[in-house]
C-alpha cells in the first residue's frame, strides 16, 4: 500500500477518507489548516487508536511552499481541499479564487516536480449549473452560477491541464451532493436533521423545489480509492453520484420520516439563493465511474437514501455531536 497525501482532511469528507485509506492499509498524511490552538478539524474526533496511525500537517493549500513539503514522500494526492460553502462565496469571491484555484495550482505543480503517481483532484456537481439534460454526463456544459462554482470550474481546467500540457498524472472525481456525518450545517440535510434533533418542529428552509442526486459519504470515499486505482481514469472528469434525484422538500419530509417526527417547513428568506444562482436540478450519470471501475452506490436509490439518513440523523442526534451545531441559526 502507498503513503498517500489527504488535502482537507480536516474536513466532512476529507476526514472520512482518511478513515476509509487506513482501513485499505494505506500510510496517510494528513494536511490540515494552521490554526494558533493545533486543531486537526473533524479529525480530533477520530478515536485515538486511528489518529495515532496518522501523521498530520497543518499548513494551507494557498502556500506553495507548505503543500510541496507536505506531499514530499507521497506517492498518491487526494486534494479534496477548498472553500465549498455557496452563500459565503458571495461575500468573499476573492477568498474562492485563491484557494480552490491557486490551491490546486500548488498541488499539481509540486505533483509534477515530485513525481508523485496520482493526483485525484475534487470538483463538484455545481460545475454544471442546473441540468441542461438528465441525467447528466461529463459531457454537459460547465456553467458556474455561483462564484464558488466558477472557481472550482477553475480548478478543475488547472488540475486537467497539467494532465494535458506535462502528463502529470491527474484524475478529477466530481461528486454530486455528498451527506452523512460530520456534515456542515450549511448544507441541508444536516440543516433539517439539526433543527428535529434540537426538538423543533417549525423547520427553517429555503428553496423545496430544486432536486439533487444526494450520495452517502461512504459512497464517495469509495469512489476516490476507486478512481485512485484506475489508470483509465487519468486525464477524465468521473462523475460519482447515485442516480438518483429526489426535491428539497421530498427530503425534508422523508428525514422527518426518518426521524419519526412530524415537522412544518417554512421558507427563511435568508437562505434563498439569487434566482440566477439557484441550481433547479441535478441528477447524475455515473455510467463512467461503473464502466472505468465497477463501482456502485452501496446507498442508491430511494430505499439506500433512506438508510443513509437513518445513519446521519443517528449521528447527528447524539448529544455529543449536535452540542457542536446551532441548530437554530442560519450558517452560511
Amino acid at each position: 500500500m502507498s503513503k498517500v497525501l489527504v488535502t482537507g482532511a480536516d474536513g466532512f469528507i476529507g476526514s472520512h477518507l482518511v478513515q476509509a485509506l487506513l482501513a485499505a492499509s494505506h500510510e496517510v498524511r494528513a494536511f490540515c489548516l494552521y490554526n494558533s490552538t493545533g486543531s486537526w478539524g473533524w479529525l480530533d474526533s477520530l478515536p485515538e487508536v486511528t489518529k495515532a496511525r496518522l501523521e498530520v500537517v497543518l499548513g494551507d493549500i494557498r502556500d506553495p511552499l507548505c503543500v510541496r513539503e507536505a506531499m514530499r514522500g507521497c506517492e498518491q494526492v487526494f486534494h479534496l481541499a477548498a472553500l465549498i460553502a455557496i452563500p459565503y462565496s458571495y461575500v468573499a469571491p476573492a477568498s474562492y479564487v485563491e484557494t480552490n484555484i491557486h490551491g490546486t495550482l500548488n498541488v499539481v505543480q509540486a505533483a509534477r516536480d515530485l513525481g508523485v503517481s496520482r493526483v485525484v483532484h475534487t470538483s463538484t456537481s455545481e460545475t454544471y449549473g442546473t441540468a441542461q439534460f438528465v441525467p447528466i454526463t461529463e459531457a454537459h456544459p460547465l456553467v458556474g452560477q455561483s462564484p464558488y462554482a466558477a472557481s472550482k470550474i477553475g480548478a478543475d481546467q488547472i488540475a486537467l491541464s497539467y494532465w494535458r500540457s506535462f502528463q502529470t498524472p491527474v484524475a478529477v472525481l466530481r461528486p454530486f451532493n455528498t451527506y452523512g456525518p460530520r456534515q456542515s450545517a450549511r448544507a441541508v440535510i444536516p440543516t433539517i436533521i439539526t433543527q428535529i434533533a434540537a426538538g423543533q418542529r417549525q423547520i427553517q428552509l429555503g428553496a423545496l423545489l430544486p432536486t439533487r442526486d444526494f450520495n452517502f459519504v461512504a459512497d464517495t470515499c469509495a469512489a476516490f480509492l476507486a478512481i485512485a486505482g484506475c489508470d483509465g481514469a487519468l486525464g477524465q472528469v468521473v462523475n460519482a453520484s447515485s442516480n438518483f434525484e429526489i426535491s428539497i422538500g421530498d427530503t425534508a419530509a422523508l428525514i422527518a420520516e426518518v426521524m419519526n417526527a412530524e415537522v412544518e417547513i417554512s421558507t427563511d428568506e435568508q437562505r434563498l439563493r439569487p434566482g440566477g444562482s439557484e441550481v433547479n436540478r441535478l441528477y447524475g450519470d455515473n455510467s463512467r465511474l461503473r464502466e472505468l471501475t465497477g463501482w456502485q452506490p452501496s446507498y442508491g436509490g430511494l430505499e439506500g437514501f433512506r438508510q443513509g439518513l437513518a445513519i446521519t440523523a443517528e449521528w447527528f442526534s447524539d448529544p455529543a455531536n449536535l452540542v457542536r451545531y446551532r441548530s437554530g441559526s442560519y450558517a452560511v
